[in-house]
C-alpha cells in the first residue's frame, strides 16, 4: 500500500506542482509509446484491472489498515505504459471517493506507477533467472521488492513535505466539529515524530508486501495457466 492518504491543502504546493507535472510527462510519453499497438483487445483489460485496482484499493485489511494494490499484477499484464495511464485512472476516481485528496493524485501516480513498472521489468528479470516455470515465484518478489522500492519513495514525498503525521492519521477518523480546532492545533505542534512514524509504518507493511506478494504469485500463476499471451504484453 504504497499510497498517499493525505487530503488537499496538507502538503506544499511546490510538491504537489511537482507530482502533478511529473504525471503529466509519463503520461504524455505512455500514451505515445501505446500509439503503436493494437488496443481493441487491450482496452478491455484496462477496464477490468482498473475496476479490480479500485476494489482492492477501497477495501482495508483489518487489523493492518493495508489494502492490496495490484499494481504490479497490472504492469504484468498490461505492461508499464497501459498499466500507468491505468493508474492515474484508478487513483483519480479513489481520489473522488475520498481516498486520498486530489491535488495528491499526481504523487499517487508516480508512486503506485514505479511499483507496475519496476515490477514488470523485474518479473521478466527473475522469469529469466529462475525460468519460465517460476511465474508464480518470480511475479510474487518482483511485486516484493517494487512495493518496498515504492515505498521508499513514499518516505521520502513525506520527509520532504515535512507533514505531520497526525494530520495523516487524522484524515481516515471521521471529521471534528469546530470546538476541536484548538486541540488539532496542539496535536501539530505535539504530533508524532516522523522517524517514529515511518518506523512503526514501515514494521506493520511488512506484512502487506508479503501479503501482496502471494496475492500476485497466485493471481500471475493461474493466468499464465489459462491464458499465457497476457503474461508477455508488448514492452511499452
Amino acid at each position: 500500500m504504497s499510497h498517499l492518504h493525505i487530503p488537499d491543502g496538507v502538503l506544499p504546493g511546490w510538491l504537489v506542482l511537482a507530482g502533478w507535472l511529473c504525471t503529466a510527462v509519463l503520461l504524455a510519453f505512455c500514451i505515445y509509446r501505446v500509439k503503436r499497438l493494437e488496443l481493441t483487445r487491450k482496452i478491455p483489460l484496462i477496464g477490468i484491472i482498473s475496476a479490480l485496482m479500485i476494489v482492492c484499493m477501497t477495501l482495508p485489511i483489518i487489523p493492518f489498515a493495508y489494502h492490496v494494490n495490484l499494481s504490479v499484477v497490472a504492469g504484468i499484464i498490461l505492461g508499464p505504459a497501459l498499466a500507468f495511464i491505468s493508474i492515474f485512472i484508478v487513483d483519480l476516481i479513489i481520489a473522488m471517493f475520498g481516498h486520498g485528496g486530489i491535488t495528491v493524485v499526481g504523487l499517487n501516480t508516480v508512486v503506485i506507477g514505479s511499483e507496475a513498472v519496476l515490477g514488470y521489468y523485474l518479473f521478466l528479470m527473475f522469469k529469466i533467472l529462475m525460468g519460465n516455470y517460476s511465474v508464480g515465484w518470480s511475479s510474487g518478489i518482483a511485486a516484493v521488492i517494487s512495493l518496498i522500492l515504492s515505498t521508499s519513495i513514499l518516505v521520502l514525498v513525506l520527509y520532504a513535505a515535512h507533514v505531520n503525521p497526525d494530520l495523516v492519521i487524522d484524515t481516515e477518523k471521521e471529521p471534528h466539529i469546530e470546538s476541536t480546532t484548538h486541540e488539532t492545533e496542539s496535536n501539530v505542534k505535539n504530533g508524532l515524530s516522523i522517524n517514529v512514524f515511518v518506523k512503526t509504518a514501515l514494521a506493520l507493511l511488512a506484512f502487506g508486501w508479503m501479503l501482496e506478494g502471494v496475492i500476485t504469485g497466485l493471481v500471475i500463476k493461474y493466468v499464465s495457466g489459462i491464458r499465457p499471451d497476457l503474461i508477455e504484453p508488448d514492452t511499452t
